[in-house]
């Protein structure tokens, strides 16, 4: 069974004429009596009767009229939506993204996308900046916003937020926790509790770049990969761990109920920017649209100055 002899059934059935549907479909009368034979012997059934009179449908002929037209109606929405797809008129984006990017990024972003390109479906997905780059590399993400910028040639970016500033976590009972802010050269004989350096190399490196520039060495004696893990573990022991301040601040350190207190670092502030990463050879015409909504006359910039919980807050 061919979709042109859907086609040319459906038109037969519209016209009950041979002449009219054969010059609808610039086809000569034998070509399409041909297929409609053709049709009929695939299905095993007579659809069409005809004499020197009339031609008319069979019973299965109406039946078999209203299943083809769905058939037909959903190859050309297949059809379609694959043209609009392709043109980036419609489809799916998945996004990744951290904090920073979902408070001074996403909302604007997905305001004017939504705007702009209503029928393309945004999926985001929040992930640390390591399994944002590995999903983009599986295909799993179109576009990451992430720490810092891959050096790889297979990667594209765009700075979107620069000096997030980092802080240091504690708990309530260290002798840091009633303190404004440390200097970075404080943190040497501190026991710290880190993560691993492939969760997120920007934020990894800048923390130990502070450390190299006080000429200092850092003491990683336990490992989390995840802020939440670091809030937990500084809450019961005597260890000194790494936030950004957006997550400090979104965590509610050094709140009511909460275990962990964030310090401000100095001398220096360690640093981060976020980045939006995407596949060199990115092909999706939505991704383009995408980083088009990303377009800051000026990267945000998210102050060191910026209140930070301590213990004094409830």
């Amino acid at each position: 069974m061919e979709i042109r002899h859907l086609v040319s059934f459906i038109t037969i059935a519209e016209e009950l004429h041979f002449g009219r549907a054969a010059q609808r479909l610039h086809l000569t009368q034998p070509s399409l009596s041909a297929q409609l034979q053709k049709l009929e012997k695939s299905l095993g059934v007579q659809l069409v009767a005809r004499n020197s009179h009339e031609v008319k449908l069979t019973p299965a002929g109406r039946e078999f009229e209203a299943q083809a037209r769905l058939v037909v109606a959903q190859l050309d929405r297949a059809a379609e939506a694959a043209k609009a797809t392709a043109a980036g008129r419609s489809g799916r984006l998945d996004v990744g993204y951290n904090l920073p990017a979902s408070r001074h990024v996403l909302p604007d972003a997905l305001a004017r996308m939504t705007e702009r390109h209503p029928d393309i479906e945004v999926s985001l997905w929040e992930k640390r900046t390591g399994p944002q780059l590995q999903a983009l590399v599986d295909g799993a993400l179109d576009i990451g916003m992430v720490y810092g910028h891959p050096s790889s040639p297979e990667f594209r970016y765009r700075r979107l937020l620069h000096r997030v500033p980092l802080v240091a976590v504690v708990g309530r009972r260290h002798r840091w926790a009633e303190r404004p802010g440390v200097p970075f050269a404080e943190l040497a004989g501190q026991d710290c509790v880190l993560f691993a350096r492939e969760q997120c190399p920007a934020m990894y490196d800048s923390i130990f770049r502070a450390a190299a520039q006080n000429e200092i060495s850092l003491a990683v004696t336990h490992t989390a990969d995840d802020p939440g893990a670091t809030a937990h573990m500084v809450s019961v022991r005597p260890l000194v761990g790494f936030a950004s301040l957006p997550r400090a601040i979104s965590m509610g350190m050094g709140g009511p109920g909460n275990g962990s207190v964030a310090v401000k670092l100095f001398d220096p502030v360690p640093t981060l920017d976020l980045y939006a990463v995407w596949r060199t050879n990115e092909s999706k015409p939505a991704v383009e649209m995408f980083l088009d909504c990303l377009d800051f006359p000026e990267p945000v910039h998210i102050e060191s100055a910026a209140a930070v919980p301590t213990r004094a807050v409830g």
